[in-house]
């Protein structure tokens, strides 16, 4: 495909524009963590600014990932005044390697205060600068991490370059202790799946709550949901396979391997995946997808929502994070082959994983703590917030006979699947079946993270995976690294882990009452709520785990903690406060109105015939005012605890006051407003309904 990668400064542009000499001790650093000469990134920064002068750029920019769990950017010309009215075209190695952003006014948590406002982008050279074209205006993007003046993370990039960094070291010592001399690197592989929401722009305009929030405060449900199943992998319509083609032209574009399309479970509900990619690309990549699902949208006169739940009644949408440990030669480190029970490499890197998620399985639930998740988690849409694992049947047996004397003799096989029509190829079985309700599923050769929301970065979760996973990998291998006789201790060690974390293995039906009750007697935690997770930060085995890693330092951790409060109680807030103005400046007053309507009629039949039924109007109307009187009070209450939440001191208290307090006042708010909009005249609706926005999204 010509148009792939055509935006992108790729490895083969490199090559290709970039002195030998240049780009091969440019690999080399990328490859070996080498930090990079200014005249080595003058060289380098030539033949990028020349690439992109070529396709009409005129600007460059320093492409970040705050707390914000979006990017930011701030644009510089690529000009430099030389005397008499003329300038020249300049950007230097110093411009490309680092610039000065405002650090003030992004999420901190306190390592920044308001008045101190420096901070720094640093270019991440793994990560290859693209072109971002909006109509004739061209950018190029360098994608950086983001520090303070005195150095702490402010991003989302620098943790997850530090905690690959750690799993890679680990995961080699691992390697050696097999006799693997020639694997160079190990990375985290990643491939996102992404799942999102199209509706008519028109409509979204109209609805004021999805505008500011976006999800629908208000809305009762149409009569169809989602019951038949029949948009589920069907066929894709007209207008939303030419947003599919522009969106795949865009990103292919930019170098992002998009493979994967099609209708989810709700109405106009889609979804995309991506090949796998090393974690630290795959992130950047998964931001671009968000960025361009937004922005071809718009070109299509539609709205994409992102998130984790824009409609009460139907399935929400989340990101299935999945995560493999792959060499620079090609060996997947979750590939347990076929006959996983004489894989002893395979066999330990599955106990240490599952030793990981066991030991910090509140961190994993952290890493998908989003404010949009906590409307999904636990529904039969979504896992529970419960961390288990699932390994299939295949794995299952051969957990078994390691936990029973240590050694596995037997795999269970693939089976053929004969489809009773002579015409059809007998085709073979995956070894184990999927389980959709799991939160950490093995899928054959990688672990599926399905908690995720769609509209959170996926740093947050990787990170904690390669961190975790490397403190498995270092107790292991500095276990085994003292041992004699290596064949013998490291089945006893793997016997060892899979016994005392077996707990977290589960292959049943998460969604069934039962396995709460079950985790519960196993002992692992249920944390429901973002704000019943985000502590598990700076417990001290996390602060602990992290400053040994050098991932996160206590402050670090600290700040973060503090961010997830306020985002979560400011998040909360701005839904307060648009329900109450959009209950008392829309559906209050076409309250009203419909109650005057009704009145209206009732007299003017009353006045016509006395004998004439008025049993409609009457119920109708009695109905509209008692719920109308229910709205009013129901918002002052709201409105009331809004108030009170000033005298909140902490972020921590203005968090929970916000999830213990306004948010079942919000509940009470909605309930007699959507049972308002079932009963009342739909022209005198404020907004789109609904039946609206999920079934008219029109062609044109």
């Amino acid at each position: 495909m010509d148009n792939f990668s055509k935006n992108v400064f790729h490895d083969g542009m490199m090559r290709e524009r970039l002195p030998k000499n240049v780009y091969m001790n440019l690999k080399k650093a990328i490859q070996e963590g080498n930090s990079l000469t200014l005249e080595l990134a003058d060289a380098v920064a030539q033949g990028m600014k020349e690439w992109a002068i070529e396709q009409g750029a005129t600007h460059y920019t320093h492409w970040f990932q705050p707390l914000t769990g979006i990017t930011a950017e701030k644009h510089e010309a690529f000009l430099s005044p030389v005397g008499e009215g003329k300038v020249m075209l300049e950007f230097s190695g110093k411009e490309l390697v680092r610039s000065e952003a405002d650090a003030s006014s992004f999420p901190s948590g306190g390592l920044r205060a308001t008045f101190e406002a420096r901070g720094y982008t640093v270019w991440d050279c793994t990560s290859p600068a693209f072109l971002r074209r909006e109509g004739e205006t061209v950018t190029l993007c360098i994608p950086t991490a983001f520090c303070s003046y005195t150095g702490e993370a402010l991003d989302k990039k620098t943790p997850l370059l530090r905690s690959m960094e750690a799993i890679n070291r680990e995961a080699l010592r691992i390697l050696r202790l097999f006799g693997n001399n020639k694997s160079r690197y190990v990375k985290p592989s990643v491939g996102a799946e992404q799942e999102y929401f199209l509706i008519d722009r028109e409509k979204y305009l109209k609805r004021k709550d999805l505008v500011y929030t976006g999800r629908t405060l208000f809305g009762s449900m149409p009569a169809k949901g989602q019951e038949l199943d029949d948009h589920y992998y069907g066929i894709i319509r007209k207008r939303i396979a030419e947003f599919m083609r522009d969106l795949d032209e865009e990103l292919w574009s930019l170098g992002v391997p998009v493979k994967t399309e099609h209708n989810e479970v709700a109405p106009s509900q889609h979804e995309l995946a991506v090949v796998y990619e090393e974690a630290n690309i795959s992130l950047d990549h998964n931001q671009l997808v968000m960025e361009s699902l937004k922005k071809v949208a718009s070109r299509h006169g539609l709205e994409c929502l992102l998130h984790e739940k824009p409609f009460s009644g139907v399935n929400g949408s989340g990101k299935h994070n999945n995560w493999s440990l792959t060499t620079d030669d090609g060996i997947n480190l979750m590939n347990p082959g076929e006959s996983p029970h004489e894989n002893v490499q395979f066999l330990l890197v599955l106990a240490c994983v599952l030793a990981a998620v066991d030991s910090h399985s509140e961190l994993l639930r952290m890493s998908a703590a989003n404010v949009g998740n906590d409307h999904r988690l636990g529904a039969d849409e979504a896992p529970p917030a419960i961390i288990s694992c699932f390994i299939g049947s295949q794995l299952q047996g051969v957990v078994e006979q390691l936990i029973g004397t240590g050694y596995a003799t037997k795999s269970k096989k693939r089976k053929s699947l004969t489809m009773g029509v002579s015409a059809l190829p007998n085709v073979l079985a995956d070894d184990t079946d999927r389980n959709r309700t799991s939160p950490f599923a093995f899928t054959g050769n990688k672990f599926e993270f399905r908690m995720l929301g769609s509209s959170d970065s996926i740093a947050s979760a990787n990170i904690i995976l390669n961190t975790i996973t490397a403190e498995q990998f270092q107790k292991a291998a500095d276990y085994l690294e003292k041992q004699e006789d290596f064949q013998l201790a490291v089945h006893d060690y793997i016997k060892e882990l899979l016994t005392k974390h077996e707990r977290i293995i589960f292959n049943g039906n998460g969604y069934a009452k039962e396995w709460v009750t079950e985790a519960e007697n196993r002992g692992l935690p249920n944390l429901s709520s973002m704000v019943q997770a985000i502590s598990a930060l700076t417990k001290k085995e996390a602060i602990k785990l992290f400053s040994k890693f050098s991932i996160y330092t206590e402050s670090e951790l600290r700040s973060r903690e503090l961010v997830e409060y306020e985002h979560y109680a400011k998040v909360i807030h701005i839904e307060a406060r648009a329900m109450v103005n959009i209950s008392g400046k829309q559906i209050i007053p076409a309250a009203i109105q419909y109650v005057e309507r009704l009145a209206s009629t009732l007299r003017l039949v009353r006045e016509v015939s006395k004998t004439a039924s008025t049993y409609a109007e009457e119920r109708l109307l009695n109905e509209a005012s008692a719920l109308l009187e229910e709205i009013d009070k129901k918002r002052e209450a709201l409105l009331a605890q809004l108030e009170k939440s000033v005298e909140c001191k902490s972020e921590r208290e203005k968090a929970f006051y916000a999830y213990e307090t306004i948010v079942p006042a919000m509940q009470e708010l909605r309930r007699p407003c959507d049972s308002l909009e079932t009963i009342m005249d739909k022209s005198l609706w404020p907004f789109p309904s609904y039946g609206d926005l999920l079934y008219e999204v029109s062609e044109i």
